[in-house]
C-alpha cells in the first residue's frame, strides 16, 4: 500500500502541471515546422530529389498491313494502304542536364516517333533515340525542346552500392496514368528471370535487381532509386507477366553503365563523325579501333592510345567526353594529350559533320550508283555505265530493302556501311522492282551483287 500511494505521489504534480494552462500568442506555434515535419521523411526527401527527372515517354509506330488481302493488293495492283499507327507509353529518367534521357530498350526501339513529358508540365517534347542496346534492353535518347535549356539530372549509385532489405523507391508511369511512385525494399541483387522474346533475339539478363515494389506496364525505362535519391537500377516491367504480384525487376545499374559505355563509344557523336571507338567501361579512356580517313586518324589516335586530357581537362567519364565532342562539333578544334607507348603526345581533333562525307559521293565513288528517299525507302537513282553497280545489273527504280542483311533507313546509314567494307568485298543488295504487263503490275525480290572499288 505504501509503495502504490508513493507512485501516485510522484505523479500528481505532474497532473497538476498538465492542467495549467499554456500561454500562446501565436495559434500556428504549436504546429511543425517544414523542416521539422516528421512527413518529409527520407522517402520523400528522395523523390523530391528526384521526380524532376522522371519522364513519361509516348511513343508511335506506323505499321504495315499484313494480311492476306493486303498482300494481293500489293502484288497485283501495286496499291498500298496507309499504314496504321500505334501508340503506347513507358517511362525515362534524365541523365544528364543537356537532355540525355535513359529508358528501355523495348519502350522506344521501334518507334517512329517519341515525345517526353515531365510530370509537372503539359509540354510534349520530342526526343530522338541515340543508341540502343538491345542485349541490355538499354536506350539512350535526346531531346529536342523549341528552345535550348537545362535539365534537372539524376545521380547515379555506385556499381555494388547495394543493400539486401534496403529501401527502394520506383518511379514511372505505371499504366499510362502520369508520374507516380511505389515503395519497397530491395529482395534480391542477383535475379535471372526467365524471358520471352522473339525468335532470334537473346537478352543479356545479368544479376538483376528484385524489389516488391509495385511495378506495372508503362513503369519501363523509370528510375528505381534508394533513399539518397541515386539511381541503382532501370524498371523492365513489362517483361513480368501480368500486373505486379510483388515480384518485380530492375535493370541494374552497372549493367546500365556497361550499356552507356557500349553506345557512347562509337565512331559519331550526335551527327558528327569522330571515327574512333573507345573501350567500353575503361579508364583512363582508352582507343580501341580507328576508322581510316576519319578526324580521329587524321589527329593521328591509334589503337591503344589512352586519353590523358581533353582542353586541359581529364576526359572523366564517357558522357562527359562526348559532351565536349558534342558542343564542339565541326566548329572548333578540340586539344587532346594522348599517351602511346610511355610517351605523352598532344593532338588537335575536329569533327565532321557525316553527311558531308557520308553522302551520294562516297557511294558514287565506292559502287558506281547513287540513291534517292521515297515514300517507300530508298531507292536506286543512277547507276553508271561502266562500274559495279553496271556489271551487277542493278537498274534504277529498284527500291533498296537491305545491304547484306541490314536495314536501310537513311543515306549516312547506307555510306556508313560501303565505307566500312574494304576494296574489293562482294556487297549483298537485297532489291524489290515491278514489272508491268498492261494493268497487271507483278514485283520481284532479289538480291546483287555489288563488288566495291
Amino acid at each position: 500500500m505504501v509503495g502504490v500511494l508513493w507512485v501516485f505521489l510522484l505523479a500528481a504534480p505532474l497532473l497538476r502541471a498538465a492542467e495549467e494552462p499554456v500561454a500562446v500568442t501565436d495559434p500556428e506555434a504549436l504546429a511543425p515546422s517544414p523542416t521539422t515535419d516528421i512527413r518529409r521523411d527520407a522517402t520523400v526527401l528522395a523523390v523530391e530529389r528526384v521526380m524532376p527527372a522522371v519522364v513519361n515517354i509516348a511513343t508511335r509506330t506506323w505499321v504495315e498491313q499484313e494480311s492476306a488481302y493486303e498482300r494481293n493488293l500489293r502484288e497485283f495492283y501495286g496499291y498500298r494502304r496507309r499504314p496504321e499507327a500505334n501508340y503506347s507509353r513507358g517511362s525515362g529518367v534524365v541523365i544528364d542536364e543537356d537532355g540525355y534521357v535513359l529508358t528501355n530498350s523495348h519502350v522506344v526501339g521501334n518507334a517512329d516517333d517519341i515525345w517526353v513529358q515531365f510530370f509537372d508540365s503539359d509540354e510534349a517534347i520530342p526526343a530522338e533515340r541515340v543508341e540502343l542496346s538491345q542485349s541490355k534492353d538499354v536506350a539512350l535518347l535526346r531531346l529536342k525542346p523549341k528552345q535550348a535549356r537545362k535539365f534537372r539530372a539524376v545521380k547515379f549509385a555506385k556499381d555494388d552500392d547495394l543493400l539486401l532489405g534496403e529501401t527502394v523507391v520506383a518511379l514511372g508511369n505505371p499504366f499510362g496514368l502520369g508520374g507516380s511512385l511505389a515503395k519497397g525494399i530491395l529482395s534480391s541483387k542477383s535475379r535471372r528471370p526467365a524471358t520471352a522474346l522473339p525468335a532470334g533475339e537473346s537478352m543479356d539478363i545479368a544479376d538483376w535487381l528484385q524489389t516488391d515494389a509495385a511495378i506495372n506496364p508503362g513503369n519501363s525505362g523509370g528510375p528505381l532509386i534508394n533513399l539518397r535519391g541515386e539511381l541503382i537500377g532501370l524498371n523492365v516491367a513489362v517483361l513480368s507477366p501480368g500486373y505486379s504480384q510483388g515480384i518485380s525487376f530492375a535493370i541494374p545499374i552497372r549493367r546500365v553503365n556497361e550499356a552507356l559505355a557500349e553506345m557512347l563509344s562509337g565512331e559519331t557523336v550526335n551527327g558528327y563523325w569522330f571515327g574512333a571507338r573507345l573501350k567500353p567501361a575503361s579508364r583512363p579512356l582508352t582507343v580501341q579501333q580507328v576508322q581510316a580517313g576519319s578526324p580521329a586518324a587524321q589527329a593521328d589516335l591509334r589503337a591503344g592510345d589512352t586519353i590523358l586530357e581533353v582542353n586541359g581537362q581529364p576526359p572523366g567519364s564517357l558522357i562527359e567526353f562526348n559532351r565536349v565532342l558534342t558542343s564542339a562539333r565541326d566548329q572548333r578544334e578540340i586539344k587532346l594529350l594522348i599517351r602511346r607507348q610511355g610517351e605523352n603526345r598532344p593532338t588537335q581533333l575536329r569533327l565532321i559533320d557525316e553527311r558531308v562525307f557520308f553522302n551520294n559521293a562516297l557511294l558514287r565513288k565506292r559502287t558506281g550508283f547513287t540513291v534517292r528517299e521515297s515514300a517507300n525507302g530508298y531507292v536506286i537513282d543512277t547507276v553508271e555505265r561502266s562500274g559495279p553497280a553496271a556489271d551487277a545489273r542493278l537498274r534504277p527504280e529498284m527500291l533498296l530493302t537491305a545491304v547484306d542483311e541490314q536495314s536501310v533507313d537513311s543515306l549516312v546509314g547506307l555510306a556508313k556501311i560501303i565505307h566500312s567494307r574494304a576494296r574489293g568485298t562482294p556487297l549483298k543488295l537485297s532489291v524489290l522492282y515491278a514489272e508491268r504487263s498492261g494493268f497487271l503490275v507483278r514485283r520481284y525480290e532479289g538480291v546483287v551483287t555489288v563488288k566495291l572499288r
